[in-house]
């Protein structure tokens, strides 16, 4: 019986060393993707990383779906720990009837300063989605450019949005970011909505407050200045225009001219009446929150500015006005040798504009 399993054991011996093993390697395959690196660095080492792509997992992240609510949301998951803080709603409004603009002020809810925000506005509601872009106009693309830091979008002062649509209501929202991996969705929604351009004027005199409206320079004497004080012109002028406005003044006849004697006391382009032997001009009035222009701007003694057929300039405001007035009276000194007359008089034509 030992003999028997000896000569089997020779055998086996014999045939092994001529024995073919086939060792079958599998690689990587699928007949939809392309995966184009699959090595994960030396031995399997942690961290490893890859020049074009990045990966963000944890094990154990809910597989489908989101924990939501009518009001808020419950992220789970690395994905959400590396997350900025949502943007709460910024303060956007519109503080001086701006027709054009509306002022942004971020909310960084907690964020640090080199987080950057980026600003969606809609005026329907979001059914269409713009941009607020990196110069503060709107567009219908985001890049990367449109994403500034609080500090750059203004700061606690904030910055205007401009290029809007007069008589509209915007919506805003805001998202955060702080390198890979941290962009949040958008915060809540805040409203303003831009005004239509207004300029609204009025005019009056001392003796009227409607048409038609009279100065009265209750006599002249040869040789004289006479001023219409204290029967004076008054304007007020509002607007909302972004450049300010403008009130102009133009006569029809150059002077006071007189029908019965065919004379007229010609207006001078600006001068003190006091040394001149005839003339005739109007004077500012110090006092209003409306800006005289030259030459009317010299509101003491007899110095006069040009009042003739050509629309001129008398006073201004660089920005938007509420309550705007502004005051100036005529001054006149007929000659020695001017012939006497109850009929002397002169149309003035006063216009406003606005620089929208």
């Amino acid at each position: 019986m030992f003999k028997k399993i000896q000569t089997k054991l020779k055998f086996l011996k014999t045939i092994l060393p001529h024995a073919t093993f086939v060792f079958l390697l599998v690689m990587p395959a699928s007949t939809n993707y392309k995966l184009k690196d699959y090595g994960f660095g030396n031995g399997g080492a942690s961290n490893a990383t890859s020049p074009n792509y990045a990966m963000d997992v944890i094990a154990g992240e809910q597989s489908a779906g989101k924990l939501t609510g009518a009001a808020y949301d419950a992220g789970t998951g690395l994905a959400f720990t590396n997350q900025a803080n949502v943007p709460s709603a910024p303060t956007f409004s519109n503080p001086s009837n701006y027709y054009n603009k509306l002022q942004i002020i971020l909310n960084t809810s907690g964020n640090p300063t080199d987080t950057k925000y980026a600003i969606a506005i809609s005026t329907d509601n979001f059914t269409t989605t713009n941009y607020v872009k990196s110069d503060n106009t709107v567009g219908s693309t985001l890049t990367l450019t449109d994403y500034q830091t609080y500090a750059t979008w203004g700061g606690g002062s904030g910055f205007y949005v401009i290029g809007l649509a007069p008589g509209t209501t915007y919506k805003v929202k805001v998202k955060a970011m702080q390198g890979k991996f941290t962009e949040t969705g958008y915060g809540p929604i805040a409203t303003a909505a831009t005004v239509n351009p207004s300029l609204s004027f009025a005019i009056s005199t001392n003796l009227t407050s409607t048409p038609p409206f009279v100065v009265d320079f209750s006599g002249m004497n040869p040789g004289a200045v006479k001023s219409s004080s204290p029967n004076q012109i008054n304007v007020s002028l509002d607007t909302n225009a972004l450049n300010g406005g403008n009130v102009y003044v133009s006569g029809s006849t150059g002077g006071l001219h007189s029908t019965i004697a065919g004379y007229t006391i010609n207006s001078v382009t600006s001068a003190n009446l006091a040394g001149l032997s005839e003339g005739y001009g109007a004077q500012g009035i110090s006092g209003g929150t409306l800006t005289l222009v030259t030459p009317y701007d010299t509101t003491t003694g007899d110095a006069v500015g040009i009042v003739n057929s050509t629309v001129r300039n008398i006073f201004t405001t660089a920005g938007p006005i509420s309550g705007g007035t502004g005051s100036f009276l005529l001054k006149a000194k007929p000659a020695t040798i001017a012939p006497a007359a109850s009929d002397y008089t002169e149309t003035l034509t006063v216009i406003a504009s606005g620089s929208f």
